[in-house]
Order: C-alpha cells, then structure tokens, then sequence
C-alpha cells in the first residue's frame, strides 16, 4: 500500500494537524490487523452505530473507554477454562483485540450491548447550544455616531 507525505502540507498551513495526524494514523491501521470486523453506520442526522463481530467473547472480556475524540474497544480472552488438546480444529478467532475510532468533537457515547456474538455501540453528536448557530435580530434604529476622521486629527493636532 502506498504512503502519502503530508509534510509539505504541514509546513504551509496551521491549525491542520490534527486533521493530518488523524489521516496519517489512519493509513497505519489500515496496513495493520483488520480484527474483529466492524460495521460503521448513520441512523439518523446526529446518531450512529457501531458493530463489532466479537464472537465467543463474554461482556465481562470487554472493555469500552471513551475518551475526548477516541473510542478504545478491548478484548482479552480468558483462556483459563478451556484445555486447548480437546479441539480437533480451531476456526474461531479467540485473540485479543483493541480497536481504535476516531470521534468527531461532541460526540459521546449513548449505549453498549451485546447480543448474539455482536457488540454494538450507539454513539450521538450533542452540540451544546453555546456552539450553534445563533439568529441575530437586526435593529431599526439609527446607526449610532462615529467619530469622523477629521474630528480625531484636530483632537491630535490640538494635545
């Protein structure tokens, strides 16, 4: 897979590098492990969800952390109750995993389930009302008073 430069992108703009160390770390992880699949989806304009296949991992092996802008979904497998010489083939993927997502500012996490061998998490986007948009009414009344540029050069002129 090919790798693409970002540094004279970081050298000509401010206040990106967040954006680029987000698209720099993507470009890591996707070279890396893809386990346990996931579904990313919308269910609406401020909600999303996603799902992990997480088959053969009990809740209590899960661990969900959300963090400002990170979402860490862990597994580690007990492998204490099980005598691997009774299986004759071993298809399930019984590994640890940590899976990282990236979220957007205000985003937080609303509920976690897991049901049928699929871990879900449902995520929603609260932006507080100091953030949003803001109708501003617009006054009929007369422009208030400027000084003139005159009037401040004969104030200068005259201290």
């Amino acid at each position: 897979m090919r790798t693409f430069d970002f540094t004279p992108y970081r050298r000509s703009t401010v206040g990106f590098d967040r954006l680029f160390d987000l698209l720099e770390n993507n470009a890591r992880q996707a070279q890396g492990d893809n386990y346990p699949p996931f579904d990313l989806e919308r269910r609406g304009e401020d909600r999303y969800r996603i799902t992990l296949a997480v088959a053969g991992f009990k809740s209590g092996e899960i661990e969900i952390t959300a963090q400002q802008n990170l979402l860490l979904v862990a597994g580690k497998k007990d492998h204490g109750d099980q005598d691997r010489s009774q299986f004759l083939h071993v298809g399930i993927a019984n590994r640890s995993f940590e899976r990282r997502f990236e979220l957007a500012d205000f985003v937080r996490v609303e509920d976690a389930n897991l049901a049928d061998g699929l871990l879900t998490i449902d995520l929603v986007r609260e932006i507080p009302e100091a953030m949003k948009p803001q109708k501003i009414a617009i006054g009929s009344g007369a422009a208030p008073e400027s000084a003139s540029v005159e009037s401040i050069a004969d104030k200068r002129k005259a201290a």
